[in-house]
């Protein structure tokens, strides 16, 4: 029988900055399809599929790639899509791409995007700070979880993108946890440096069938397994650690569900996992994400940290290039496709900083308890 089993063929970033000057979301989007193409040996006449959020119909007719399958998710869940669809047969060769730049010019604002201007948020200030907040500061007063712990967490991955040259934030460090603490306060327990970035920058990947990659340039990245917990719409409810579920599950937990499918599509368990590409819109949702996945028990997440398990050469190395802190945080769709690309790059052995030696499988994650949603995907090498 034929492998249809999900493969990422071919990757590629595009230049990160805080502002790339003379650069459009289209000329972004053109650089990255040309050249994850080319990374996997194809060009578009082999492209059957598309996915690109709310452009999607649009770079189809640009591209003159159609008829072709459409996606119409969003960061991971791109890849999700793509692979049911590649799996089933709707589509051989599908291409992934994301860009953003010259459309959010607040520079003053933390992550704009994910503040909707509507009465339930406007009047008393609900940005995104705030509602990962109200999870942290949960957690701290239940398990003691302090601000130190939070910091080391930052100074971590903001330390993996100053030594990162392809990382916005590169050179900028090093950072320690005292540093974290002196930055202003933005939302207790959040300090500037706890809080991701705002960036512009594109990627690309390209997804087709095990059989197929396996006859391409680049080695083989599988989908292993995936999951997806929701408890509703993102940034509109104000987020609620108890917000629990008909099954019982809580959102503080969220993406537990979804990592515990993973690994059971998958086949693996938590030892076998070399690298960890979490998603860092806050120093407390890493913490929070290793007590989910498994890989410490609830509440022992913060001296999980502090005993040095999540740097580059600790037992579990955490957001490698610096994640939205420090590498990029391009728009929505960007920067949660760039922790898959991460891992891709990790199990290839080509990061260009942090690269773990010998990683073979990855973990990675989007979105966390402030959003209400999680998503988790394993990868790893073929064979």
């Amino acid at each position: 029988m034929p492998d249809r089993r999900a493969a990422v063929a071919g990757v590629f970033n595009t230049r990160q900055g805080r502002r790339l000057e003379g650069e459009t979301t289209a000329s972004l989007t053109a650089q990255a399809v040309r050249h994850a193409l080319a990374d996997a040996g194809l060009t578009l006449d082999d492209v059957d599929g598309v996915s690109a959020g709310a452009t999607g119909s649009s770079l189809i007719y640009d591209l003159r790639v159609g008829p072709a399958w459409l996606g119409t998710q969003h960061g991971m869940s791109m890849v999700f899509e793509a692979a049911g669809a590649i799996a089933a047969g709707l589509a051989e060769v599908v291409l992934i791409v994301a860009a953003e730049a010259a459309v959010y010019t607040d520079r003053s604002a933390t992550a704009p995007w994910t503040r909707p201007e509507h009465e339930f948020v406007i009047p008393w200030g609900m940005f995104t700070a705030a509602e990962f907040a109200l999870i942290a500061r949960r957690h701290m007063h239940t398990y003691g979880t302090t601000p130190e712990q939070l910091a080391l967490v930052s100074a971590t991955i903001r330390n993996n993108g100053h030594v990162n040259p392809d990382a916005v934030y590169h050179g900028r460090g090093p950072f320690t946890a005292e540093d974290i603490l002196a930055s202003p306060m933005v939302a207790d327990p959040f300090h500037l440096l706890d809080c991701a970035m705002t960036s512009e920058g594109g990627c690309a990947l390209v997804l087709t069938t095990a059989d197929r990659a396996r006859d391409l340039r680049r080695e083989p990245v599988l989908l292993l397994g995936g999951g997806a917990d929701y408890f509703g719409p993102a940034y509109r409810h104000p987020p609620a650690w108890d917000l629990r579920g008909r099954s019982g599950r809580v959102n503080g937990m969220i993406g537990e569900r979804a990592a515990e499918r993973a690994f059971a599509a998958a086949g693996i368990d938590r030892d076998d996992v070399d690298v960890l590409e979490l998603y860092d819109p806050f120093s407390f949702e890493i913490i929070r994400q290793l007590e989910a996945f498994g890989f410490c028990k609830p509440g022992e997440g913060g001296a999980f940290v502090a005993d040095g398990h999540i740097g580059v050469g600790g037992s579990h190395p955490v957001t490698t290039d610096g994640g939205t802190m420090s590498y990029s945080h391009a728009g929505a769709d960007p920067q949660m496709l760039q922790r898959v690309i991460r891992s891709v790059q990790q199990i290839r052995g080509e990061c260009v900083s942090g690269q773990i030696a010998g990683a073979r499988v990855a973990l990675c994650s989007n979105a966390g308890a402030g959003a209400l949603f999680h998503l988790v995907a394993l990868l790893g090498a073929d064979g």
